[in-house]
């Protein structure tokens, strides 16, 4: 697989053309800078591989959620975005990707600590029947924890841990007897604790009962069952990220994406930080602020870097901020991003793109 050089455009984002997206051919990336901080993101000689795609013989947006990264295995999880079934009586599904990496081992020194791919495998699979809709997903505990957005049953639905060969086990499936809205997007920390955000999503597309609970952002602890509610007043919560040393929570609010597709730019399509801080030796969150507000369409997915950077998976594709939430940059990607995860270590970026999988080797600086 024959990556290609990607270069970096210094613009200045305030003499843009109104916000309006220059159409991208569909098979390139671009890396604008705004900062000179962000050549510690990406720099020259960024690497860029076109892993997987299926333009070619389907609309189907296959690569859309979870992008979930399994180091143990050097695999990646991405659910599709919800896929049309053959009879108009039945509900949409969600398919999982299974994407198995092969590296060079002989004769190519690594970049960054990272070896050059050699080829990829991809199986598409069919959630099992007690996990239905699955959404975001993240690493935990050697296998990928997923957020099941449930069906018209209301009983369905949580949090879902799949571990490596095995099906999947319920991890929590409700809020003390309530069904959850549908799960979105779930964060681990240091100490094996899931963060996920819940909202009314499923209910606007027709495969949930009307919602029982409030937009939610949640934390459950495993090991002591402790579920609570740790943050509310979210018009429609998706991703979620913890900085490196987790004294900070991301959250973004995508309330502005309309279910019919369009956008209404008076509605939050704003990331929110959140101070991390022990209340009586339980995590809590105080300081609720606005980090930064996307520049195109409305954030579906964040995470942070080793260095405390900030990335959103936007309609322009990955816009970058500081730790302080200035922005930096943005990788350009054609149609846009959905999701994304590093890999063996942040100077390799997938990213989730509908139809398509980028790989990223960024040469950082």
């Amino acid at each position: 697989m024959a990556p290609s050089e990607l270069q970096i455009e210094v613009i200045d984002p305030f003499k843009s053309e109104s916000g309006l997206v220059p159409s991208l051919s569909p098979d390139l990336i671009k890396l604008e800078q705004y900062h000179p901080g962000f050549e510690r993101v990406a720099s020259k000689g960024t690497l860029c591989t076109l892993l997987l795609t299926s333009a070619d013989s389907s609309n189907n947006p296959f690569f859309c959620n979870a992008c979930a990264y399994v180091p143990e295995r050097d695999e990646l999880y991405i659910t599709s975005d919800l896929l049309q079934p053959t009879s108009s009586s039945n509900l949409p599904v969600i398919l999982i990707s299974k994407v198995t990496i092969s590296r060079h081992h002989d004769r190519l020194e690594p970049v960054n600590g990272i070896r050059e791919i050699l080829q990829v495998g991809w199986m598409k699979l069919r959630p099992p029947s007690n996990m239905p809709m699955p959404n975001g997903a993240a690493h935990y505990r050697g296998g990928v924890v997923y957020c099941s957005q449930g069906t018209l049953d209301p009983a369905s639905g949580g949090l879902w841990h799949m571990p490596a060969g095995k099906p999947p086990v319920p991890v929590v499936t409700g809020y003390l007897g309530r069904p959850f809205n549908s799960v979105r997007h779930v964060a681990v920390d240091a100490g094996g604790s899931l963060w996920f955000t819940d909202s009314r999503a499923g209910f606007e597309h027709g495969i949930r009962p009307r919602p029982q609970l409030p937009n939610h952002v949640y934390r459950f602890d495993p090991e002591t069952r402790d579920l609570r509610v740790v943050a509310d007043g979210f018009g429609r919560p998706t991703g979620i990220a913890l900085d490196p040393d987790g004294g900070t929570l991301y959250v973004a609010d995508a309330e502005a994406a309309l279910p019919d597709g369009t956008m209404d730019f008076t509605r939050p399509a704003t990331i929110y930080a959140f101070d991390v801080v022990p209340t009586r030796g339980v995590p809590a969150l105080i300081n609720r602020r606005v980090f930064a507000y996307a520049r195109e369409g409305a954030p579906a997915a964040v995470m942070c870097d080793t260095g405390g950077n900030v990335y959103a998976a936007c309609a322009d594709g990955v816009e970058v901020w500081s730790p302080a939430g200035m922005a930096m940059g943005r990788i350009r990607v054609p149609g846009g991003c959905s999701n994304m995860s590093f890999g063996q270590n942040d100077s390799e970026l997938f990213i989730c793109a509908q139809q398509r999988l980028w790989r990223l080797l960024l040469n950082r600086r």
